[in-house]
């Protein structure tokens, strides 16, 4: 199991966009499952529904987006690459996500050549489907960007 601490030395999101609190499973080049607590506590659900809150499915497909990337960035070992979500394809919304759900997120890769590929991703709420659909991405130069333009 990797908690956020290692995930954060991988990835460049941070909270609030953070949206992986633990990967359970990694095998590289293959698969990963990680989770997602959804909480009450989340700004997001304050607006997306006032009396009902449901968690966003784009912020679904971006938490599978961030699985993706982990298996495909500790795949490549190479701490100089940023994975950048490409699009997605045969996605589907299953089920609503809502406050004290635990996003079961797992990502298997597809293909992979060169700096792109695609991933099949599966987001479940106690073994049920909430969302599923293929990720695409493409891996480029991390660089630091500043406001006076970017750095290398």
């Amino acid at each position: 199991m990797r908690d956020v601490s290692w995930i954060t030395e991988i990835l460049p999101h941070r909270p609030p966009f953070l949206l992986v609190d633990r990967i359970l499973e990694l095998v590289p080049g293959r698969r990963a499952v990680g989770i997602k607590a959804v909480s009450m506590s989340d700004p997001v659900l304050s607006g997306h529904f006032p009396g009902y809150p449901v968690y966003p499915g784009v912020l679904v497909v971006e938490a599978l987006a961030q699985v993706g990337a982990l298996l495909v960035l500790e795949s490549q070992r190479d701490r100089n690459l940023l994975a950048m979500f490409g699009g997605i394809d045969r996605f589907r919304f299953r089920r609503p996500v809502i406050p004290g759900d635990v996003l079961h997120l797992e990502v298997e890769l597809l293909w992979q050549r060169g700096r792109a590929g695609k991933g099949y991703g599966k987001a479940s709420v106690e073994g049920e489907v909430a969302a599923e659909g293929e990720l695409s991405f493409g891996l480029v130069p991390r660089e630091v960007r500043t406001s006076g333009g970017v750095e290398t």
